[in-house]
C-alpha cells in the first residue's frame, strides 16, 4: 500500500476507536479508558497532520521548493513526535493520583473493549510497518503503544476478575507510558538533527574526507557538506583541490563512485586546479582555443 494511503487508513481507524473509547469509557466508568481516548484522539490529530504532509512531500520540486518538498515528510515525523510525547507526559499525570486512590472500574467491559482495541491496532500496524520514511517509523510507534496499553487492560481486567488490586490500572499505565517515552525521544532526537541538516547517522564525515583525499590526483577538500532532506537519501557537496586539470573527469568519477558506496547518491562536485598547476590549465586552454580555431 502506498505511504499516503496507509497513513490515511490508519488516521481513519485510530480517531473512528477514540470516539467508541470515549462512548465506552464514560459506560464502564472507568478513568484510564477515558484518559487513553484523549491519547488516541491526539494521536488521530497527529496522524491527520502527517497523512497531509505525506501528500506534500510527494511533489516535484518546483520553482518555490527548488529542493523538493521530502522535508514536509519529517516535519510530520517531527509533529507527530511531540504530540505523541505530550500524551504520553499526560498519561503519566493523568495516573498518578490513581495509585494514592485507585478507582473501581467495570473490568468485564474494559476485557471485551481490550481485545477490540488490540484489533484494530494491529491492523493499523502492519499497514504502516512496512513505509520507510521518518513519519511513518513514527506512526508505527503509536500503535505500539496502543497494543501494549491494551495488553495491560486485558491483564488488569484478568487480574480484577480475581482480586479487587485496582492499583494495578494506573501502575501499569505508568510503565507503558515510560517504555513509550524510552522509545519516542531518541526517535524525535534523530528526526529533529536531520531536520537541522546535521550530517546522517551512520556517516563519519571527517572519515569520509580522509578517505576522499586518498583518492588519486586529489590534493585537498576545500569542502565537504552531507546532509538528508528525509532520512532516506544522503546529499553531498565536494569541493576539491586537484594536482592534474587534464584528469579532472576521472577524479571527479572516482570521488562519486566512493561516495555512493558510502551511502551518498545526490552529489554535487565543484573543481579547482592545484596552484601550481596553473600555468598547465592555461596551456590546455590555449591549446583548446587553437584546436578550435584551425577547425575554423
Amino acid at each position: 500500500m502506498k505511504t499516503k494511503h496507509a497513513v490515511r487508513v490508519a488516521f481513519f481507524l485510530n480517531l473512528s476507536f477514540s470516539v467508541l473509547e470515549f462512548i465506552f469509557g464514560s459506560i464502564f466508568n472507568s478513568s484510564s479508558v477515558l484518559a487513553d481516548a484523549v491519547h488516541d484522539l491526539g494521536d488521530a490529530l497527529a496522524i491527520g497532520l502527517s497523512a497531509c504532509l505525506e501528500t506534500v512531500s510527494n511533489r516535484q520540486e518546483d520553482k518555490r521548493y527548488t529542493l523538493g518538498y521530502k522535508r514536509f515528510s519529517l516535519l510530520g515525523a517531527i509533529l507527530t513526535s511531540v504530540i505523541l510525547l505530550t500524551g504520553s507526559f499526560m498519561m503519566i499525570i493523568e495516573n498518578i493520583p490513581r495509585l494514592i486512590k485507585p478507582e473501581v472500574v467495570d473490568y468485564q467491559g474494559m476485557l471485551v473493549l481490550g481485545i477490540i482495541a488490540i484489533i484494530i491496532n494491529l491492523l493499523a500496524s502492519l499497514i504502516v510497518r512496512k513505509g520507510k520514511t521518518k513519519n511513518e517509523s513514527i506512526l508505527s510507534l503509536h500503535f505500539l503503544e496502543d497494543i501494549l496499553g491494551w495488553l495491560a487492560v486485558i491483564v488488569v481486567s484478568g487480574v480484577l476478575y480475581l482480586t479487587d488490586w485496582y492499583i494495578l490500572d494506573p501502575l501499569l499505565s505508568l510503565l507503558i507510558s515510560s517504555f513509550i517515552l524510552w522509545k519516542a525521544i531518541p526517535r524525535f532526537w534523530s528526526s529533529l538533527k536531520i531536520f537541522l541538516d546535521a550530517v546522517p547517522e551512520g556517516l563519519d564525515s571527517e572519515k569520509l574526507e580522509q578517505d576522499l583525499l586518498s583518492v588519486e590526483n586529489v590534493k585537498s577538500i576545500n569542502q565537504l557538506n552531507i546532509w538528508s532532506m528525509d532520512g532516506l537519501e544522503n546529499n553531498a557537496i565536494v569541493h576539491l583541490c586537484i594536482e592534474d586539470w587534464m584528469r579532472m573527469e576521472d577524479s571527479k568519477e572516482d570521488v562519486r563512485y566512493f561516495l555512493r558506496q558510502n551511502g551518498v547518491h545526490n552529489i554535487t562536485i565543484e573543481v579547482d586546479s592545484s596552484p601550481m598547476n596553473h600555468a598547465q590549465h592555461k596551456r590546455c586552454l590555449e591549446d583548446i582555443e587553437g584546436i578550435k580555431a584551425h577547425e575554423h
